[in-house]
């Protein structure tokens, strides 16, 4: 699985040109952004020492030079926590144990949720379980178990394009938290088993996986084209599991008095009925 230290800073002084930090861009360039020693220059660094932390040689940097590295390529919190992280391969835990049981306190919380739709998602973001309500926007339940994970619904179901409007901002979201869960657990042979598969079977993972983004999911606003409640605009939270920390709680919160709101109380009331497929 890629986790790569050194493709993860190409990629970011891609992004930085070097007008932005205040020098002047003398003559032609072989690549986009930052050269290798200007970015030492800036974090006040070597350049062999910064070539050494490229090639993935440098497990003793400090927190400082991380940091200066950090201001230098305009990390965001989460760049900069994930550069941490790859830049220390001795300190990232062993692989996870395979199973992932939600606690039943954390289901009565979700079934508690009778009038927004929500989840659980757990490591390789698994959709590891869902009140009705849920189940009734996105369909978990019939889904095939193997396949209750979003990458692989986004990228794999062909369907997604026409359930998400936004298709591509979901599919790059989507990446970037993979992306995430990848360098915190770079050991972990099942989420190596799905980068491959979907590598293997979506160009527009593969493309995107290369773009090294990651972000951290917490909040922001889902559109989804609904096949009986037509489209739906889901503001939606992220809460981490307190003792679970691979898992979260995904809940979908329509603005009160809105065409989406009256939607989804319609779709309540048909996830309720004895027979919701009739």
């Amino acid at each position: 699985m890629d986790a790569d230290i050194g493709d993860f800073l190409r990629s970011r002084r891609a992004r930085v040109q070097p007008e932005d930090v205040g020098l002047q861009a003398y003559g032609r360039r072989r690549v986009p952004g930052l050269r290798r020693e200007e970015v030492a220059q800036l974090a006040g660094v070597s350049v062999d020492y910064y070539i050494r932390l490229e090639q993935g040689r440098g497990p003793s940097v400090s927190d400082a030079v991380l940091d200066a590295i950090a201001r230098v390529l305009r990390l965001d919190g989460t760049e900069h926590t994930y550069l941490r992280t790859v830049a220390r391969p001795r300190s990232r835990g062993s692989a996870p144990a395979s199973s992932q049981r939600v606690r039943p306190g954390l289901r009565l919380v979700l079934d508690s949720l009778a009038g927004a739709p929500a989840f659980v998602l757990g490591r390789r973001m698994d959709v590891l379980a869902w009140n009705a309500l849920g189940d009734a926007v996105v369909g978990f339940s019939r889904m095939p178990a193997a396949g209750r994970n979003m990458p692989r619904q986004v990228f794999l179901e062909p369907a997604a394009r026409e359930l998400y409007p936004d298709w591509a901002a979901v599919a790059a979201e989507t990446v970037a938290y993979l992306r995430l869960d990848a360098g915190l657990h770079p050991n972990d042979r099942q989420l190596a088993k799905l980068v491959g598969e979907l590598s293997l079977k979506s160009e527009d993972f593969r493309r995107l996986w290369a773009d090294h983004q990651v972000k951290s999911k917490t909040g922001g606003v889902k559109r989804i084209n609904h096949a009986v409640a037509g489209e739906l605009v889901l503001p939606y939270e992220t809460l981490g599991a307190a003792g679970d920390p691979g898992q979260s709680l995904v809940v979908y919160t329509p603005e009160p008095g809105s065409e989406t709101a009256e939607r989804i109380a319609l779709l309540a009331s048909w996830a309720a009925a004895p027979d919701p497929a009739g």
